[in-house]
Parts: C-alpha cells; sequence; structure tokens
C-alpha cells in the first residue's frame, strides 16, 4: 500500500464537501438534494464511479464548479467518493441534506479551508483514509475571541 498526500485545489474562498457514497444513484440524488436545499444555488459535484466502467460521473448548476470538481475528483481517484463545490453557499445550507441521501455512506469534511486528502493506493484501487482541514490551534479563544464569533455568526445571520 502507498499513502498519498492530494491537495484540493480551489479558490481561497470557495467552499467544498467531500464524501464517500455506495451507488451510481449519488450523482442524481445528491444533484437533487442540493437544489432541493437551496434554490438558485451555484455548485458543482463530482462521483468516481468503483466499478466497470469507472468513470468520473457530475452534474451541477455552475459550469466553474463542475469543472473544479471532475479535476479534484481526477486528483483523489478513490471509487465511491463525491466531492461538491459551493459558490456563494455555505456547506451548511446543505449539509443535513446531503447526509440525509440515501447512498451517502460518510461524509470527510465540508470547508473553505486548504485541505489535503490522505488516500492509500493498492493494486485495486484508491481509498480515502481521511483529510488534513486547515491548520492546528494555536491556542485557546479569549473574550475578544468569543465576541469576534459571536458577531461574525449573527453578521452571516445563523444567529439572532
Amino acid at each position: 500500500m502507498e499513502l498519498k498526500l492530494v491537495e484540493i485545489e480551489k479558490p481561497e474562498e470557495i467552499n467544498f464537501i467531500l464524501g464517500h457514497s455506495h451507488f451510481i444513484k449519488t450523482v442524481e440524488d445528491l444533484y437533487e438534494a442540493i437544489v432541493g436545499s437551496m434554490p438558485g444555488i451555484k455548485f458543482g459535484l463530482a462521483f468516481c464511479e468503483a466499478s466497470d466502467p469507472y468513470l468520473i460521473r457530475y452534474a451541477g448548476t455552475d459550469d466553474e464548479m463542475i469543472q473544479l470538481a471532475i479535476k479534484n475528483a481526477q486528483k483523489i481517484g478513490a471509487g465511491h467518493s463525491f466531492i461538491v463545490f459551493l459558490k456563494n453557499a455555505f456547506p451548511i445550507n446543505v449539509l443535513n441534506a446531503i447526509k440525509n441521501v440515501q447512498e451517502v455512506c460518510r461524509i470527510f469534511t465540508a470547508t473553505a479551508n486548504p485541505t489535503e486528502v490522505i488516500v492509500a493506493e493498492t493494486e485495486k484501487g484508491r481509498g480515502i483514509l481521511g483529510v488534513i482541514d486547515g491548520g492546528s490551534p494555536k491556542g485557546i479563544e479569549g473574550d475578544d475571541d468569543v465576541k469576534h464569533r459571536k458577531e461574525l455568526l449573527r453578521t452571516f445571520g445563523y444567529k439572532l
């Protein structure tokens, strides 16, 4: 087995969701779940098929995000993995809908942070072991940090 680190390529402000599912039906069901959660959302998704003909299946509402999803799915190359890129939206807007898709087995990450995917490769193929999402903590939040966090959530409209 060989371990590889695959860096997710994306613009800094773009959020993405990386997960694992189990069936070709994933592409259409994820598409429906995402557009049903946030009408007008701009996104692209790609799914790595794990059996013959071993294609990258894709869908979305934004060509740029679709191409980004395909590019990163090719780099990861792990069977039954999927990646969704969101334009002008946050994972929180669609994450529960994605988790409720029958084919979805696991979500590895949902973030805009710089991310590396830890991939294991054998003679049979590739699998995702985990992710490195952003950096490590540098300390503990103080009173000013708590105030900033609360203000930020209210600025985004997630808290009143």
